[in-house]
């Protein structure tokens, strides 16, 4: 028997997967509605959370933050089957995850954070990445519970806590890059060109293709023999700038990139690789 708590759009369309698969599983939420609505594919709904979780050997959560995991889970405690394994898909801090997996320990109960790069889709067709770390007598006991629900896992090894920072650092990249692409296209539609044809573009020209040997040049530090000049790329920023302010498109990102890179020009490295403004970070 399975417990899921939360059933927003990934919790309800995990339920779904797992139904498919025949299991068994009780479901809550704080909204009851919500959960009502998965009795139509064969789950059990309760509206007290503790009832929710009476008999399971599993049970998942995909909520909203560290208070709310704390929260439900404290409430959930008295329902809990003695040695029952919890595991929470929620995106958290990593001091969280770590004192989760603590303070359950101490309580006799199983605790493994598995955040995911899932969307739900990916939750629907058991497919995107779920994410791992701690103790790997206790991944490798999950670890066929886990792979059923993912199209890969990944285990990150034994330091409780990096699969929440790992999840953080991804979904960081996908923010940035989503409001890079909002720049794109504010820049775009100022100097007349359509979506359609950005999109033509983007069909033809794959940039994410360049991303492992970008991250690698920037790994390896060694900035001294360009493939693109720090001031040459502050000058196509700065042309950007200027094309924007004159359509009037409102730029987000790319002014903090260019007063990064005066820093570093300041600084005396206008003649590296531009990306030699991640080198303090490496």
């Amino acid at each position: 028997m399975k417990a899921f708590l939360g059933m927003g759009l990934l919790g309800s369309n995990f339920v779904k997967a797992m139904r498919k698969k025949g299991d068994e599983v009780q479901v809550w939420n704080r909204t009851a509605s919500r959960a009502q609505a998965l009795e139509a594919e064969g789950a059990k709904a309760f509206e007290n959370v503790t009832d929710a979780v009476k008999g399971a050997d599993i049970i998942h959560l995909t909520l909203r933050d560290d208070e709310s995991v704390d929260e439900v889970l404290k409430n959930a405690e008295a329902g809990l089957k003695p040695g029952a394994l919890i595991i929470d898909h929620t995106t958290t801090s990593v001091e969280g995850a770590i004192e989760r997996t603590k303070t359950w320990k101490a309580k006799g109960f199983t605790y493994l954070h598995a955040p995911v790069f899932m969307g739900p889709p990916n939750a629907l067709e058991s497919t995107g990445y779920m994410l791992v770390s701690g103790d790997q007598d206790v991944i490798r006991k999950a670890e066929p519970e886990l792979s059923k629900m993912t199209g890969k896992l990944l285990n990150l090894g034994a330091t409780e806590g990096k699969a929440a920072g790992m999840k953080l650092a991804g979904n960081l990249f996908l923010q940035v890059m989503t409001v890079g692409i909002s720049d794109m296209l504010a820049l775009a539609k100022g100097l007349g060109i359509s979506s359609d044809e950005v999109q033509g573009l983007f069909s033809e020209w794959n940039p994410a293709a360049a991303m492992p040997a970008r991250l690698k040049r920037i790994l390896s530090g060694n900035f001294d023999q360009p493939s693109w000049e720090l001031v040459m790329a502050r000058k196509d920023s700065g042309l950007m700038i200027a094309e924007a302010e004159k359509a009037g498109a409102h730029l987000t990102v790319i002014p903090a990139i260019a007063a990064e890179m005066d820093k570093w020009i300041e600084k005396g490295y206008g003649s590296k690789d531009w990306s030699v403004i991640a080198k303090d970070n490496i």
